[in-house]
């Protein structure tokens, strides 16, 4: 297949099997991709004739963003390759994997999810080399390392799960006009946050604003805060016991990361419409203020996706922009990256299948990606200059960076726990009530 490479795209379109291999996106061998790991994968691939099912959660744009990528897959590896989704993935694949019909290939966002299908016995193992290819590729790699391993159906824990696609939370959104024109600087540590934070307030302004309201699901903000915070008060290996319930909500740890965020949140100098707004306040609304004249506030912390609620017209980098939620110096805990994504996993063995999770060991697999929209990854190898934007590029650096990355905590917690007492007992405490009355109430709802 290399002198298909070589003779470009439009041979390979003509030459390449599959559904996806005549819509390539960007011609083989033009632009600054990683062309070259490209060709190794195809001269070291030839399954020509073999099917691949694969399974995952993008549908609409994203499913025309996924198979993008898959194209290249195809014509390098000659495997057919049929991707699905279902608006209700989660059962389905759980349906599925019990009747007997799973999919080749998942890719599914819930770490929780997988952990329980690999101790069914329903999923396959990577194996220990790409356990090390992630701890010695992705930033932060033996996180993403652990957030793939699970124990299988033997008890004995092994990786299956192998990270691609990844959302960051851990960041601060400002107005750079707002900024400069307050003379204000964008802090690097927790202890400069925490100073800007009173500054702002003896300027005579107001540094926050936040928002918990989410009709049925009101809370959740503050979960994320707290997962940060926990990232930035204490190690990772107490955010694991945590999140696995090995220490309660009632420990000092969660204690002291719950009253950091009242630090912010429970303050009425700090917060846009006082600390009793903060509960009240959707989510969606709650950054406006940083847009509007005079600005209500000058820092929003919240996760990627927040843009679509700004302001129609806002552009990312000149009206807008974000800077990393950052850890404390005096601390010494890294740079801890709060975030989530998706992980793809075997549930049928075959050569095609093995052969996927090889291809997205290739800097090509994420590059044809990142070079569209709304895809960063940690992979430390891609040419962060091919990102589809400035922002997205921005986010793939912090991930690339960071010395310990952690799922979104509440994610991994049972869902009346994660979706239930954790989000209300966050709106009780930014009510008025204690953490540690807060703690006790949620603790007591774990299931036994």
């Amino acid at each position: 297949m290399t002198a298909r490479l070589l003779a470009g795209s439009a041979l390979i379109a003509l030459t390449a099997g599959g559904a996806f291999a005549q819509d390539f996106k960007f011609p083989v061998g033009e632009g600054a991709f990683n062309w070259d790991s490209y060709k190794a994968f195809d001269e070291a691939t030839n399954l020509e004739g073999q099917k691949l099912t694969i399974f995952g959660p993008w549908r609409g744009e994203d499913q025309v963003l996924v198979e993008s990528m898959l194209a290249y897959f195809e014509a390098a590896s000659g495997v057919d390759v049929s991707y699905s989704s279902s608006e209700g993935y989660e059962q389905q694949i759980i349906i599925d994997a019990e009747a007997g019909s799973p999919p080749d290939v998942a890719v599914l966002p819930q770490p929780g999810l997988i952990g329980d299908l690999a101790a069914k016995g329903f999923v396959v193992p990577l194996g220990d080399e790409t356990k090390t290819w992630l701890t010695d590729n992705y930033g932060a790699g033996a996180s993403w390392a652990a957030l793939g391993t699970y124990k299988g159906k033997d008890g004995a824990e092994a990786l299956y799960a192998f990270p691609y696609k990844a959302d960051v939370k851990s960041l601060v959104w400002y107005s750079p006009d707002n900024f400069a024109d307050a003379g204000y600087e964008v802090p690097t540590t927790m202890e400069e946050l925490k100073a800007l934070t009173d500054k702002i307030v003896a300027d005579g302004g107001t540094p926050w604003c936040i928002g918990l309201g989410s009709g049925g699901a009101t809370g959740w903000p503050a979960t994320d805060w707290v997962e940060d915070l926990m990232l930035r008060t204490q190690s990772p290996e107490t955010y694991d016991k945590w999140v696995k319930h090995e220490i309660g909500f009632s420990d000092p740890a969660v204690i002291e990361a719950i009253n950091e965020f009242g630090w912010f949140a429970r303050n009425d100098a700090y917060v846009a419409g006082g600390a009793a707004a903060v509960a009240s306040t959707d989510f969606r609304d709650s950054p406006k203020g940083l847009f509007s004249s005079p600005p209500q506030c000058y820092m929003h912390r919240q996760a990627s996706f927040i843009p679509s609620f700004f302001p129609e017209g806002t552009e990312l980098g000149t009206d807008a922009d974000f800077f990393y939620f950052p850890a404390y110096a005096e601390k010494d805990l890294g740079q801890p990256v709060l975030g989530a994504g998706t992980l793809a996993f075997i549930m049928k063995d075959s050569d095609a299948a093995r052969a996927f999770i090889e291809w997205l060991k290739t800097p090509i697999a994420h590059e044809v990606w990142m070079a569209q929209t709304g895809f960063v990854t940690p992979f430390k190898a891609v040419n962060t200059e091919l990102y589809g934007s400035a922002a997205l590029k921005k986010q793939g650096e912090i991930l690339a960076n960071a010395t310990t990355f952690r799922f979104d905590g509440s994610d991994l917690m049972p869902g009346a726990v994660g979706a239930g007492t954790f989000w209300t007992g966050m709106v009780d405490y930014s009510g008025g009530k204690s953490a540690e009355e807060v703690a006790a109430t949620i603790d007591a709802s774990w299931p036994k």
